[in-house]
């Protein structure tokens, strides 16, 4: 008897050392034996919304944030190479956002001490609980090829036709290195449920790769839709300083590769009850961030368009800029920009290559980006003039890729079965 246990015990010993060095299976494993309640915490009210936040330089940044319904201060973040090897651990700041008649906690982690072009995995979690392992990719210091997701207005009454977009996106492109969403991440700003439809919708993205949002009007929006300060926006993404407490989060820039980045904020009207200076502020700002770039590649995000569009209700005879376009365009002359993406309209429309409001083939490429959510205005913009493609009408949702090499952009749109709409290449 006592022999035929013991024979038990080497077959199973034998079994789990055998298992244990079959390498894809040895992480999970792991997870199962060693760490406790390991996947009960993500999206649970312990740990929410788990997600990558675009930094300044991604090739040895990056920012992971979540959320919780709990207020703990024993929340940690571990990353390494390799899972199995030495750890490193950081501690997250934590705020508190009261909105929606709820309490959430929310914990940032700015990582600054990352290699180049290296694959990390991170996790979060408390005591002996822990989430998944999930990977995280810096930028290469030297290769200045990359792809980026480009997702136009995401609001939505309900998030499905999002989620889907989104998710079409990535799986067809799980290349990408970030993805941006140009402005009305959400429909009301102050719906704590939108929020959370957002973030899962992309969950399977974000925790992989770090979103750089464009601030758009509805996050603005309360829940009686009067305008306030975009303070979940402003909670849930910790985004590069722009070098003032006091527009923390509105607008800022970044590089990737060979591209400089520049996100404006195009909602001062909103704001102006708040902040009367903005607009001029920010156009200061604008200038010394265009100014100070060394980077070859100069790309403008802003959630509002540059152009005016005719409808039946207000019709406009010939061409007409927006109040953004008037201000804007002659500073993106005076430095260069070589790319302009907007929103806001719910429409896709790429125009002619502009400067001096005029069509000129040295100006700036200007994409209005379409819509991403299930909120659309069939057949409500007349073509513009300016405009040098315009899908055919009644639109569906879109998403654009961004490619970038050492000599080109090339910006391509989609329909969500992955057909293409649109493309165009910018060369120097």
């Amino acid at each position: 008897m006592k022999k035929w246990v013991i024979s038990l015990v080497v077959i199973v010993v034998a079994a789990v050392v055998a298992v244990m060095s079959y390498a894809p299976l040895k992480n999970e494993i792991a997870q199962h034996f060693f760490a406790t309640k390991v996947y009960a915490l993500l999206n649970s009210d312990e740990v929410m919304n788990l997600r990558q936040v675009i930094t300044k330089d991604s090739t040895n940044s990056r920012t992971v944030m979540w959320q919780s319904l709990n207020d703990r201060d024993d929340f940690v973040l571990e990353y390494g190479i390799d899972t199995e090897g030495e750890l490193n651990t950081a501690e997250p700041v934590k705020s508190v956002l009261d909105i929606d008649g709820k309490r959430i906690y929310v914990y940032s982690v700015n990582l600054t001490d990352l290699m180049p072009d290296t694959t990390y995995n991170y996790r979060v979690g408390y005591a002996d609980s822990r989430t998944n392992w999930y990977s995280l990719q810096t930028a290469s210091s030297t290769d200045n090829n990359f792809k980026i997701l480009i997702f136009p207005d995401s609001q939505s009454n309900e998030y499905t036709d999002w989620k889907n977009v989104a998710m079409n996106a990535w799986q067809s492109n799980p290349d990408s290195s970030f993805f941006i969403n140009m402005g009305d991440l959400v429909d009301n700003g102050y719906n704590l449920s939108q929020w959370n439809a957002w973030f899962e919708s992309v969950a399977d993205m974000n925790t992989k790769i770090p979103v750089a949002p464009v601030q758009g009007n509805h996050e603005f929006y309360t829940t009686d839709w009067q305008v306030d300060l975009p303070i979940a926006y402003d909670s849930f993404f910790d985004l590069p300083s722009n070098g003032t407490d006091k527009y923390k989060n509105l607008y800022y820039s970044f590089d990737y590769g060979d591209v400089h980045f520049t996100v404006l904020n195009t909602q001062d009207d909103e704001i102006k009850e708040y902040e009367p200076n903005l607009l001029q502020d920010e156009i200061n700002w604008l200038r010394r961030d265009l100014a100070s770039t060394t980077k070859k590649w100069k790309v403008v995000l802003m959630h509002r368009d540059v152009l005016n569009y005719s409808r039946d209700a207000a019709p406009l005879d010939g061409v007409s800029f927006s109040r953004h376009g008037e201000t804007y365009m002659p500073i993106f002359d005076e430095y260069n920009v070589d790319a302009v993406l907007t929103a806001h309209l719910h429409t896709y429309r790429r125009r002619a290559l502009l400067r001096d409001f005029a069509p000129n083939e040295q100006g700036t490429l200007y994409i209005l980006t379409g819509v991403a959510g299930n909120v659309r205005y069939p057949n409500l913009w007349h073509e513009n003039p300016l405009d040098e493609y315009v899908p055919p009408q009644p639109e569906t949702n879109n998403y654009m890729v961004m490619e970038a090499t050492e000599n080109s952009l090339t910006f391509t749109a989609y329909l969500p079965d992955n057909t293409q709409m649109d493309t165009v290449t910018i060369q120097k």
